[in-house]
C-alpha cells in the first residue's frame, strides 16, 4: 500500500541540500572533500545580535511570539523598507516565516488555485519550481542565455504572458549568477507588466546587501510605485547577516496576500523562534558597518575564483555582480572521457567526476534550469578556494 500523496511524486528533492548532505557524509567517512555546494556564508553571526538573542534568552523572551513577528521586528521590517527601498508597508503588509523559503511556499499556497501559471526565469534558484508544483500550478521557465546576461528581455516577459499567469519571479542579486538587474532593466520589465493587472511579482531581494563594484540595488515596488499593490518583496536574515541557521524571511506585500499567508502559518508552523526574532530586529536596526568588510572578502574571493576557472581549458566565467556564486560554462568540458573511461555528456556527469576524482563538490546548472553550467559558492576561505579550483584545473587536465 502507498501511503504518500501523489503530490509528492510532482517534486524532487532539493539538489542543493542534498548535494551538501553526499558531501558533507563523504568527509564524516574521512574523505577529502572540499564543499562548494551550500549558499551559507562561512562568517559566524555578528556578536551584537548573538548578544541580543542571549540577552533575550535572559528576559525571558521564550514564549509563543505572533506569528507575523514581534510588534519590534515588524516595526523594524517596515523601518528597513522604507529607509533602505522607499517602500511604505503598513503593518498588515508584512509578515515573517521560517526563512525566505517559507515565506515563497506560503505565498504560493495562499494565491496560487489549479493550473495557474508562474513564469520563473532559468537559471533560476532552485526551489522555485517544485514549490509552484506542491502548490499546484504551472512553472512557465524562460531560458536566459548567458549572452542576455542570464536575464530576462521584455519581449521574453510579454510572449510567455498569458491569461492563467499569477505570478513572476524575479531574483535580484541572482541564485546561482550573481547578476544584478539595473533600475532601467526593471522599468523596461514594469512597462510590460502595468498593461497585465492580474500578474503578481515576486522580488527575492534575499542578497541585496552583497553586492560589488559600485552597483546599486533596486527593487521593483520602489522602482515603480504603481506596481507595489501586485509585488511581494522579499528578504531575510540568512545571507547578509550570516544567520542561515536562525531561519527568519519576512516580506511585504498586498494586506490580502498577508492575511491568508499568516492563515497558513497559524495552522502550520505558527512562527520562527522568539529568539530568532529578537535577534533579527539587532540585526535590521543595529550596526551594518560589518557588510562592507564582508564584501570586501567576497569581492576578493570572487577575483580569485574567476580568475583560476578561466585559466581551466574547457571552462568560462563570467564575473557575478553580487551574492556569492559563480555559474561558469563547462560546454569545453562535454563530451571529454575520463580517467576512468566514462563519457561526460552533461554538466551533472561533470560535477559527479570533479566529486569522485579531486573531492570538489559544486552543483550542476540542470538543477538550476540552464545548461551546461555549474554553480560554486565562494563563500569559504580564500585557501580553501585556491585549492578547490587546482584540483578542478587537475581533474580538467586528465580528461581526454
Amino acid at each position: 500500500m502507498n501511503f504518500v500523496a501523489d503530490r509528492i511524486n510532482r517534486i524532487k528533492p532539493s539538489m542543493t541540500v542534498g548535494i551538501n548532505i553526499k558531501a558533507k557524509a563523504m568527509k564524516e567517512e574521512g574523505k577529502d572533500v572540499i564543499v562548494l555546494a551550500a549558499g551559507e556564508p562561512d562568517f559566524n553571526t555578528p556578536k551584537n545580535i548573538r548578544d541580543a538573542a542571549n540577552k533575550a534568552m535572559e528576559m525571558g523572551k521564550t514564549k509563543y511570539v505572533p506569528g507575523k513577528g514581534t510588534p519590534e521586528l515588524q516595526k523594524a521590517i517596515q523601518k528597513k523598507f522604507k529607509e533602505d527601498n522607499n517602500i511604505n508597508y503598513s503593518l498588515d503588509e508584512i509578515i515573517c516565516g521560517v526563512g525566505g523559503k517559507h515565506i515563497i511556499y506560503n505565498a504560493m499556497m495562499a494565491t496560487i488555485n489549479l493550473g495557474d501559471e508562474v513564469i520563473i526565469t532559468a537559471p533560476y534558484w532552485v526551489s522555485y519550481p517544485d514549490i509552484v508544483l506542491l502548490a499546484e500550478g504551472k512553472p512557465v521557465i524562460v531560458e536566459c542565455p548567458e549572452n542576455q546576461n542570464f536575464k530576462i528581455k521584455p519581449e521574453q516577459l510579454e510572449k510567455n504572458i498569458t491569461s492563467k499567469t499569477k505570478w513572476l519571479m524575479l531574483n535580484s542579486p541572482s541564485n546561482p549568477t550573481g547578476v544584478v538587474y539595473s533600475k532601467e532593466e526593471l522599468k523596461d520589465l514594469a512597462k510590460v507588466l502595468i498593461n497585465y493587472p492580474n500578474v503578481l511579482i515576486m522580488c527575492d531581494d534575499i542578497y541585496e546587501k552583497i553586492i560589488y563594484d559600485g552597483l546599486e540595488f533596486h527593487t521593483l515596488a520602489s522602482v515603480e510605485p504603481s506596481l507595489k499593490n501586485r509585488c511581494l518583496t522579499l528578504n531575510g536574515v540568512s545571507k547578509s547577516y550570516c544567520m542561515t541557521g536562525w531561519r527568519l524571511g519576512y516580506c511585504g506585500a498586498p494586506k490580502e496576500i498577508i492575511a491568508a499567508m499568516n492563515k497558513i502559518q497559524s495552522q502550520s508552523t505558527t512562527s520562527t523562534s522568539s529568539i530568532t526574532m529578537a535577534a533579527s530586529v539587532e540585526a535590521i536596526s543595529g550596526p551594518q558597518d560589518f557588510l562592507l568588510d564582508h564584501n570586501k572578502k567576497f569581492i576578493k574571493r570572487r577575483n580569485l575564483v574567476v580568475s583560476k576557472l578561466n585559466e581551466i581549458d574547457g571552462i568560462t566565467c563570467s564575473k557575478p555582480d553580487g551574492a556569492f556564486y559563480v555559474y561558469p560554462n563547462c560546454k569545453g568540458i562535454l563530451g571529454k572521457i575520463t580517467p576512468n573511461g566514462n563519457k561526460i555528456s552533461s554538466d551533472e556527469d561533470f560535477m559527479t567526476y570533479l566529486l569522485e576524482d579531486q573531492g570538489v563538490a559544486g552543483v550542476h546548472g540542470s538543477a538550476f534550469g540552464l545548461s551546461p553550467y555549474f554553480r560554486l559558492s565562494y563563500a569559504t576561505s580564500d585557501d580553501i578556494l585556491e585549492e578547490a579550483c587546482n584540483r578542478i584545473q587537475l581533474a580538467c587536465s586528465k580528461l581526454k
